[in-house]
């Protein structure tokens, strides 16, 4: 908590904090990922501000950051570009009757740096871009089935997604029935799924690749079934838009889906979502297409002008300045230093960095292997007192070597502790209260 004396000690600010939240915001945060379940008990800071790479809490402490705004903050809190560029437009109104020309601008900018789509409807979150892709789909195909990858832990907060989870409460049967799914990587399980739902299967929703790398040939083997059986093939490039390359997976891999949904690292924090795709398909949604009309995205706020110049300053930051590639240096840095510290400490089994460098993830394992709460609970314990907040080991481009050694030092220091837990043969007694817990669960 405390980086400069890596002592434990309670925070009572945030603890009231807390308490206010859960007492005005149901979950106590506006976004699940973000709740104090996620944490250890009495230890979820709230945070006053942030810059760079750090951030503070309202009692003081400061933190190294990691997957900071789940993963939207990729250049650091505060970039100067950023905010230099949200701050021109300020002083020019936020929003009009009609549209402003920085949605030319961005809309330009954009197709520039993500040269595989023609034509891009922005909107404020990833939700309402994955939904208005689903409904484009539909309507392209005539088809009511939307086919998600089983392996991807989120599409939307919209009921077509979320009636596939735990939390399906309040979500219509019929609609759980229009969703089927299929596993990442197992091109004739997918074929199997497309031929039992013929005709009935609008697209197919992805993450092109997570915390594995496609196998090879897998993602053009989807586009050709996508073709074969006359389904749309539809990417969601939230996390791997600009990390994985400026043009995101699609760019790296070289196969082009019909549609894409950008968000995340696109506004550095700003609110900013994108719908991209061909313009056979995207042109369905406008005012220029002889067919059927689809309400594609209609959003009051989805061009406000300081969120898309903050997404051409980071369209134009990450291509001037080598941003992507950044993120994988310091990704790799992280990684060699945090599985040496495992290693050394005795528990390299258990304590595993997994993914891309410039997206990477860790699983707490117990004494047979499996993935644990509480050993989770016990290795974030110790992150924090050591002044890391990371609930993942998602990097963003502020980071210095200063950080990441620090990093690796509080890792080390961590993992010294889960030995003891291992062979003790039950974490229990460094957990200092409940356990932390998955988001998506059916009760509270």
């Amino acid at each position: 908590m405390n980086t400069d004396t890596g002592t434990d000690f309670p925070l009572p600010r945030s603890r009231r904090a807390n308490e206010r939240l859960h007492a005005l915001i149901p979950g106590g945060a506006h976004t699940y990922a973000k709740g104090d379940d996620q944490y250890p008990e009495d230890l979820a800071p709230v945070i006053s501000h942030g810059k760079g790479a750090h951030v503070w809490d309202v009692d003081g402490n400061r933190y190294v950051e990691y997957g900071s705004g789940l993963r939207s903050v990729s250049l650091g809190h505060a970039h100067p570009r950023v905010i230099e560029a949200v701050r021109r437009e300020l002083d020019r109104g936020s929003n009009f009757v009609r549209p402003s020309v920085v949605e030319i601008e961005a809309a330009e900018r954009f197709l520039a740096t993500v040269p595989t789509a023609e034509m891009v409807k922005f909107a404020k979150n990833g939700s309402d871009a994955t939904t208005a892709a689903v409904r484009l789909a539909r309507a392209v195909t005539g088809r009511p089935r939307v086919a998600v990858c089983a392996d991807h832990p989120f599409f939307s907060t919209d009921d077509w997604f979320i009636a596939t989870t735990p939390m399906s409460a309040g979500i219509p049967a019929p609609t759980t029935e229009l969703t089927v799914s299929f596993p990442y990587g197992d091109l004739a399980a997918t074929e199997e799924l497309l031929t039992r739902h013929r005709d009935g299967i609008a697209c197919l929703i992805l993450e092109p690749a997570a915390h594995t790398e496609p196998p090879p040939g897998y993602l053009a083997g989807l586009r050709e079934l996508a073709d074969r059986y006359g389904c749309l093939l539809v990417f969601d490039e939230m996390i791997t838009g600009l990390r994985w390359s400026e043009a995101g997976a699609q760019g790296l891999y070289g196969v082009v889906p019909d549609l894409s949904t950008f968000g995340k690292a696109l506004g550095n924090g700003f609110a900013v979502a994108a719908l991209a795709g061909r313009r056979e398909f995207m042109a369905r949604g406008g005012l220029r297409h002889p067919g059927d009309r689809v309400f594609l995205l209609s959003t009051t706020h989805g061009a406000e002008t300081h969120s898309l110049a903050a997404a051409i300053a980071v369209l134009t930051t990450y291509t001037e300045e080598g941003v992507t590639a950044r993120l994988h240096a310091l990704g790799e840095r992280l990684a060699a230093g945090v599985r040496a510290a495992a290693a050394g400490a005795g528990v390299g089994d258990h304590v595993v960095v997994r993914g891309r460098a410039s997206n990477l993830v860790f699983a707490t394992l117990d004494q047979h292997g499996r993935p644990s709460q509480e050993y989770r609970t016990l290795f974030l314990r110790g992150l924090l007192e050591g002044g890391v907040l990371a609930p993942s080991f998602v990097v963003s481009a502020a980071l210095d070597e200063t950080d990441i050694e620090h990093t690796v030092d509080t890792v080390a220091r961590a993992c010294a502790v889960y030995r003891k837990a291992l062979d003790a043969g039950d974490p229990t007694p460094w957990l200092g209260g409940r356990p932390v817990r998955p988001v998506f669960r059916r009760r509270a």
